[in-house]
């Protein structure tokens, strides 16, 4: 298997940039040993104006037949014959990627000392590969590529020149041109190679859909092509195909969090924002032991607060954002509620987080979130690492998605969804509802959801759209409410509704809220100053 990536360079960045970000000198032919064969490192040009950097994988049939124990396509067993004789030596397929993933993980990950914040930065970028089997075909490569950036050139091989007759075969000579990171670059291959060959040379099991997602973060969560993705770099099983997409639809909370409610809030006239005390990205990573351009063979506090904090203030003569007259509400919500210990569910990247740890009767926190991501930005944005060991002791960060049930979530005194539901395809909220009141059953659970009938007062909103595109739907007061009193029916709580933000007189608040409480509980209601909407004394089973 043969594969390049040429970039061009100018003399204030030249092409030879690129082994940098490769972490392999292009003075240097370099060979590594894989699993099935060896993987060689080389660069046919490299100068300032033009760089190529190749690899070359050169398989062993027998080693990969040992190490497969002879399993083929799907799992099941191959022909005596079609073990040794195949295309894996000659054409892309998982087995490259795999390489590609070992030979030059660093540089997938976009981690470059040599040259920081270059990494994250767009290349003119050339990608070619002689051989890539294709079935679906030279419009499924496009379909593929396409919406990532790339400009696709995918020319049928001919089954035999010879016999034009015969026509052409499943495989294409394929050309990507475009500019990404090329971190980004390396991703869409790793994930993509295997999708095109719609096989596996090596068992599928569950971990793969981390891989999965780690490689397709921020790309495949919108790609029009995600569940042929997904059921094909996991050789169609189905039910790491579902885990996975599950997982996908859950990442897009993190970018639709209380932040996106923040940009909304600007962009339809709030002006005012909260400070960002927030440190710039760290992204200082262990050192890499390949070589750059220029390497040699060697390897190459917050203090704890007191008291409780001041409530969320605007500047003077600026209106006070949504999101925070949304983080007051549910804060006054959990106080008389009496909550010590509270799951913030959703949590993105941690705006309602640092509102928590700002008051001290919050003893025990812990944000919950899909996105690896989104928990980095959060601890980053928390300054975690730099915490007191009292404060940092209140906090946990944990991945898991909400339509899962979760042992480690039960216990708790409250659970809070803040803009979170209107993100879950409907077919999927009983899932999530079944997940958080049916398996961890806090005492109080704080929902938060925007009011679209609210929507006509903001101008700069187009009539009939949503205020954010990854919203699967927005209620009116009445559909929340009957939402919420068949909920609370279901599980065994008592619902409380109150609005957010200033409350229109014909169109009602732009945000609203309800407080469930387990029926035990009933006393809460009293603490909470909402009238009660739903009481149910009797528990019901739900059906997950």
């Amino acid at each position: 298997m043969f594969l390049t990536m040429t970039t061009t360079g100018t003399p204030d960045r030249p092409a030879t940039d690129l082994g940098f970000l490769l972490h392999k000198h292009p003075a240097k032919a370099q060979s590594f040993s894989t699993a099935h064969g060896t993987a060689h490192v080389f660069y046919p040009e490299a100068d300032e104006r033009r760089c190529t950097a190749a690899l070359l994988l050169e398989v062993d049939p027998v080693a990969l037949v040992r190490r497969g124990r002879g399993r083929g396509r799907g799992g099941a067993p191959d022909s005596a014959l079609a073990q040794y004789v195949n295309d894996r030596p000659y054409a892309a397929s998982s087995l490259l990627a795999v390489a590609l993933s070992a030979v030059f993980g660093t540089a997938m990950r976009g981690v470059c000392d040599k040259l920081p914040g270059r990494a994250e930065q767009p290349l003119p970028l050339r990608v070619e590969i002689p051989a890539v089997p294709a079935r679906g075909g030279a419009g499924l490569v496009r379909r593929l590529f396409e919406p990532m950036g790339w400009q696709v050139t995918a020319d049928p091989v001919a089954l035999d020149p010879r016999f034009p007759e015969w026509g052409d075969s499943r495989y294409v000579s394929l050309r990507l041109e475009g500019e990404l990171p090329l971190s980004a670059a390396l991703r869409h291959l790793y994930v993509l190679l295997p999708v095109l060959d719609d096989a596996k040379h090596y068992w599928v099991s569950p971990d793969e859909v981390d891989k999965l997602l780690r490689a397709g973060e921020g790309w495949l969560e919108e790609h029009p092509e995600q569940t042929l993705i997904t059921s094909r770099y996991l050789a169609r099983r189905r039910s790491l195909a579902r885990t996975a997409l599950e997982r996908l639809e859950l990442a897009r909370l993190a970018e639709a969090d209380d932040s996106a409610a923040e940009e909304f809030d600007n962009a339809v006239g709030d002006t005012s924002e909260e400070p960002d005390t927030s440190e710039e990205p760290d992204t200082t990573e262990e050192p890499d032991t390949t070589d750059g351009p220029d390497a040699t063979d060697g390897p190459g506090a917050a203090a704890d607060r007191s008291a409780a904090p001041e409530p969320d203030a605007a500047p003077a003569g600026k209106a006070v954002p949504l999101s925070v007259h949304r983080r007051t509400a549910i804060l006054d919500a959990l106080r008389a509620a009496g909550a010590t210990r509270v799951l913030d569910l959703g949590c993105g990247e941690g705006h309602l987080l640092a509102a928590l740890l700002k008051d001290v009767r919050f003893t025990e926190i812990v944000g919950v979130d899909v996105s690896v991501r989104a928990l980095t930005v959060a601890a980053r944005r928390l300054r975690l690492d730099r915490m007191g060991e009292r404060q940092a002791s209140r906090l946990t960060l944990r991945q898991g998605a909400l339509t899962y049930t979760d042992s480690r979530l039960k216990g708790y005194d409250a659970a809070v969804l803040s803009e979170v539901i209107e993100h879950v395809d409907l077919p999927r909220l009983p899932a999530l509802e079944y997940a958080v009141f049916g398996a961890a059953r806090p005492r109080t659970v704080v929902v938060t959801t925007p009011n679209v009938e609210y929507n006509v007062r903001w101008e700069t909103l187009p009539a009939g759209h949503s205020r954010h595109a990854d919203h699967r739907f927005e209620w009116t007061r009445a559909e929340f409410r009957d939402w919420a009193r068949a909920v609370a029916a279901r599980h065994g709580y008592t619902v409380a509704h109150a609005p957010v933000g200033p409350d229109d007189p014909e169109v009602g608040a732009p945000t609203q809220l309800a407080v469930f409480t387990l029926a035990a509980d009933t006393d809460t209601d009293a603490r909470t100053g909402i009238s009660t909407e739903t009481r149910t004394d009797t528990p019901k089973e739900a059906t997950p």
